[in-house]
């Protein structure tokens, strides 16, 4: 029965939710394209290899040696070294790509130079950047320019793209990219109607593009000529360059079409089954698309969208539905896919090629947030897109960010939360009383004031402190740049019984005592505190071009069996005399140690660098 504008309708929109989640966690398989993993046991997926590249084991580098790698034998790496062994030339796959997702692992030697190119069109620049403030399209992570010679000198390169951020690690040092390309669309006649995209480009876990157009080949390409589908290729007569874990998810397939679509739209809020057709709809007509912004109200109103849903390539299909201050569901065939909820609403349906109709019903009734229907889909080789509004972050009271810049030395104190894992075995650490320090240099780090310790170190931007001064805030702040963790949060000394001993967990039998920090003339800052009857000062200074931090810990009396820990990571590797690599990720180099003698050792399933100290302990942390 219909009542009157002033009921409500959640409860029908709520009343299948206990139905819904049953339902959903049965319905919601991954519907995602299959990822598959370009294989490294030999060079036969590449058009005729060139005598500069190999497949090896494992490859290192040195911070020294100038475009030069080192080698070992096995299998799952490919390595280029032009010059030392053979005049380089590019690789190209024997398969070819359109719209693409790619993933890979690199390292570059020192001063070295390559590059990946899209569909052999597109470059992203891969290049020995670090240390580099101001990147251009020349550097490291960058689309690189186009070019023509019959522009003035000084103009012929253009249209090339900076990554937002240079995140670069130091030569010898694995590199993750993962690139969202899209490629360029082209009519019946063979005319291009949409160029390619980079439509996100992430440089070891930090976003460094997105929505990036490619009006045309960059510099370099291997035609002139855009395609719909062209081979990777990897350049190979610049430098010295290793590849490994290289993945690609293809996608292209044609998407679901929402067909015939129609709309009505009715004003208040509603209780009981809606009989469409017995109250007349406030607004009524067609749309090209799902959308909120057919309704004439913003508040207390019910937007219902019939039409026939045309499906091209059968099989699983994953909806993703989040209506923006209401509730929503979606029947495909006459079946109900999604039952009535308000959020995150997900569901996957084997669907048929043909054509079935479709209907979404969509309320908007609570007081807060703008209307929005987010229709997310993604089903075989085809990427997720959206098929309705942009989803609705649940309110209209986000914010940001607002960012920190460290155009000098700088020093803001806020919460820090640390994704690793804490005692009960549980994912996230908060530490309370965390100072992080930035540089202009583009390298910061946080300290841990509890434990006398940096508990992690970062490349590009300062911090994000929106979830600290918007709104009334949690006291939280977090990195901008590319992060590397030092695990849980704990004391750099300690006393042992033995070089084996456990690392103590807590300050029981420490009588550790924080003493704040005294800043210098540059506003740097000394940290101080007192471990076991002793005073300690804690210097941490960037090291200089940006390549990392020199810490320097001074002990007054440390007495016998004190330890310092420096490190910890699954590997570590001694690459030098004094020098250890830290899981491919940072060297730790022992500057000063008072004649003692590092110790790696095991430590419950993990491997740690520990020092006796006799004083004075300095070592740099290289990344």
């Amino acid at each position: 029965m219909i009542k009157n504008k002033t009921a409500t309708i959640r409860g029908v929109l709520l009343a299948g939710l206990a139905l819904m989640c049953s339902t959903v966690m049965s319905l919601a398989q991954s519907a995602a394209p299959q990822t598959v993993e370009i294989p490294l046991t030999d060079l036969s997926v590449f058009q005729s290899p060139g005598k500069s590249w190999q497949i090896a084991g494992d490859v290192t580098a040195e911070l020294d040696k100038a475009n030069r790698l080192n080698t070992a034998e096995g299998t799952g790496v490919l390595v280029n070294e032009p010059g030392r062994r053979k005049k380089g030339t590019d690789l190209v796959t024997t398969f070819e790509h359109g719209d693409m997702d790619l993933e890979l692992d690199y390292m570059m030697a020192k001063g070295s130079n390559s590059g990946v190119y899209l569909q052999g069109r597109y470059e992203v620049q891969l290049e020995d950047s670090w240390g580099v403030k101001n990147p251009t399209s020349a550097n490291n992570g960058a689309v690189y320019e186009r070019w023509d010679e019959s522009r003035p000198a000084g103009q012929k390169g253009y249209q090339g793209y900076a990554p937002r951020q240079n995140v670069s690690r130091a030569p010898g040092l694995w590199q993750n990219l993962k690139i969202s390309f899209q490629a360029p669309r082209f009519d019946a006649s063979g005319k291009k109607i949409e160029n390619a995209k980079i439509l996100r480009a992430e440089l070891n876990g930090v976003i460094i593009h997105e929505n990036v157009e490619l009006f045309g080949p960059t510099r370099g390409a291997m035609g002139k000529e855009e395609v719909a589908m062209g081979p990777l290729r990897l350049q190979g007569d610049h430098g010295a360059v290793a590849f490994r874990n290289m993945k690609i998810t293809n996608y292209g397939k044609p998407r679901p079409e929402l067909v015939n679509l129609q709309y009505k739209v009715y004003k208040g809020k509603f209780q009981g089954e809606l009989l469409y057709d017995s109250i007349p709809p406030e607004a009524e007509g067609t749309s090209i698309a799902l959308t909120s912004d057919i309704s004439p109200f913003s508040n207390d109103f019910l937007v219902r969208y019939t039409g026939t849903l045309r499906v091209t390539e059968p099989g699983e299909y994953t909806f993703n539905l989040s209506p923006s201050g209401g509730g929503a569901l979606m029947k495909i065939n006459n079946k109900m896919v999604i039952p009535p909820g308000e959020r995150n609403l997900r569901a996957s349906v084997n669907l048929p090629a043909g054509e079935m109709p479709f209907e979404l019903v969509y309320s908007k009734i609570a007081e807060w947030g703008r209307p929005g229907i987010g229709v997310a889909v993604v089903g075989p080789g085809i990427r997720e897109y959206l098929m309705g509004d942009p989803v609705a972050g649940g309110n209209n009271n986000s914010q940001g960010p607002i960012l920190v810049d460290a155009p000098v030395n700088t020093i803001l104190r806020s919460f820090m939360d640390l994704p690793v894992e804490n005692e009960d075995g549980r994912r996230g650490v908060r530490v309370v009383h965390a100072v992080n320090v930035g540089s202009p240099e583009q390298v910061h780090y946080t300290y841990d004031m509890d434990n006398g310790n940096m508990v992690q170190v970062w490349r590009g931007g300062f911090l994000d402190a929106t979830p600290m001064w918007y709104s009334r805030g949690d006291g939280s702040s977090r990195p901008v740049g590319a992060v590397q963790h030092f695990g849980q949060p704990s004391f750099t000394l300690a006393r042992l019984a033995s070089p084996q001993a456990a690392w103590v967990a807590d300050t029981a039998g420490s009588g550790f005592r924080p003493g704040g920090y005294d800043v210098d003339k540059a506003d740097q800052p000394t940290f101080s505190y007192r471990v076991y009857g002793t005073a300690v000062q804690d210097a941490i200074r960037v090291l200089e071009g940006g390549k990392g931090f020199r810490r320097e810990l001074t002990v007054q009396n440390p007495g016998e069996n004190l330890y310092a820990r420096l490190a910890g990571g699954s590997t570590i590797e001694a690459v030098s005399k004094d020098t250890y690599l830290v899981d491919g990720k940072a060297y730790y180099r022992i500057d000063e140690a008072g004649g003692a003698k590092p110790v790696v050792r095991d430590a419950g399933g993990q491997k740690e660098l520990i020092v006796p100290v006799r004083g004075k302990v300095a070592y740099s942390i290289i990344f």
